[in-house]
């Protein structure tokens, strides 16, 4: 009997190891897959804040191709995001990324439901922290993209999206609720339909080493439900080049400018400035208008498949019609860590410290960003 369970605990104790090495082969191995699996990542979501309580959940990307024996069929990915607070708050989230069979066609939607608060700062490019005022914010937000390549690296598409805000200021009697400027203080709803061109020739829609997009879309929300809606125009252009400097060297380049024009722009559309893709460092929406120019540089290290690092810097401003100042830009740098939990498909989790401006008598602005893929 000795014997036997001395067998047992031998077997038991074997097996343990033998998952470790796969569990440490799988995640830590400098190796790649060349089967081209499917692979599946989560991450937990932890944070705290005296305002929302403790936040808890779960996020989590799934990717795969579509064609497996195409080795330009660029990865489709899922990503999802479940969160909840011990105040009441929470956020869904569910995105799509789709290449069909030799990139025919692109696919992106979004599903997201979120109750969370945020500070509003006010409209412009000088607010101030003195005017942060704590709101709630209900939101739900569905869009879909549609290209399809008509020629080489060229994509033509449409978008829907359906929009629906809802506020709630904390302090009755702030800034916020004082501001008789602001249009929908309480929320509302809007709905689009779109027209988009890109050109592409990156390698990766992934981790991209060399190549080049530039994409340009316009999005009209007419005018369906009357009285002070929004009825105007999204305009979206973004622009990216990469630099394959050598083996573990890549240098990118990105701008962009968006801008939404209309009758009874609400302040929610305005455009923001500040999130963890571009201008990382400045809280999203501390400075808001109708208009956004930003663009940075990146200098990524790939150590080995793994593991990777990144510097970063650039600089950004938003605007009102006729009032851009080349003397306004604000800047934004930092560096950060990845790791490639998929090295074949180039999928990444995220860890970058942006640091802002320092205003007279503010702390300097920064952040910390957690998250799955590269900020472009």
């Amino acid at each position: 009997m000795n014997k036997f369970l001395l067998c047992v605990v031998l077997v038991i104790a074997g097996t343990h190891v033998s998952g470790q090495k796969k569990m440490i082969k799988r995640y830590l191995s400098s190796e790649t897959d060349s089967s081209r699996k499917a692979s599946f990542m989560p991450i937990p979501v932890f944070r705290y804040a005296q305002e929302t309580g403790m936040e808890f959940g779960l996020g989590a990307i799934y990717s795969k191709y579509l064609d497996k024996k195409d080795t330009l069929n660029r990865s489709s990915n899922f990503a999802t995001i479940l969160s909840a607070s011990t105040k009441g708050q929470y956020n869904v989230s569910l995105k799509g990324d789709i290449w069909t069979k030799a990139n025919k066609h692109h696919l992106i939607g979004e599903i997201r439901l979120r109750k969370m608060p945020f500070d509003f700062f006010g409209i412009g490019n000088e607010t101030l922290e003195a005017n942060k005022d704590r709101l709630v914010q209900g939101q739900v937000r569905v869009t879909m993209e549609a290209e399809r390549s008509f020629a080489r690296h060229l994509y033509s598409g449409f978008s829907l999206g359906f929009e629906n805000y809802h506020f709630t200021d904390e302090v009755v009697g702030g800034p916020f609720t004082n501001d008789q400027t602001l249009i929908h203080k309480i929320g509302g709803s809007v709905a689009y339909i779109g027209v988009s061109q890109s050109y592409d020739t990156r390698n990766s829609n992934n981790y991209t080493t060399r190549g080049f997009l530039a994409r340009v879309s316009y999005q009209y929300s007419p005018d369906f439900w009357g009285g002070e809606n929004f009825t105007g125009s999204i305009i979206k252009m973004n622009v990216r080049n990469f630099w394959s400097l050598s083996s573990k060297f890549v240098l990118g380049l990105n701008a962009l400018y968006h801008t939404v024009q209309g009758k009874n722009t609400p302040f929610y559309l305005m455009q923001q400035m500040g999130n963890d893709e571009m201008m990382r460092g400045y809280y999203t929406g501390r400075y808001r208008d109708r208009n956004l120019l930003a663009a940075q540089a990146e200098l990524r290290y790939r150590y080995n498949n793994r593991f990777g690092a990144v510097v970063f810097g650039g600089g950004g401003q938003v605007f009102d019609n006729g009032e851009f100042s080349a003397r306004s830009f604000k800047p934004a740098y930092g560096a950060g860590g990845r790791y490639f939990f998929d090295p074949e498909k180039g999928l990444s989790i995220r860890m970058d410290y942006g640091i802002g401006e320092k205003r007279a008598n503010e702390k300097r602005q920064t952040g910390f960003y957690l998250t799955f893929a590269e900020a472009f």
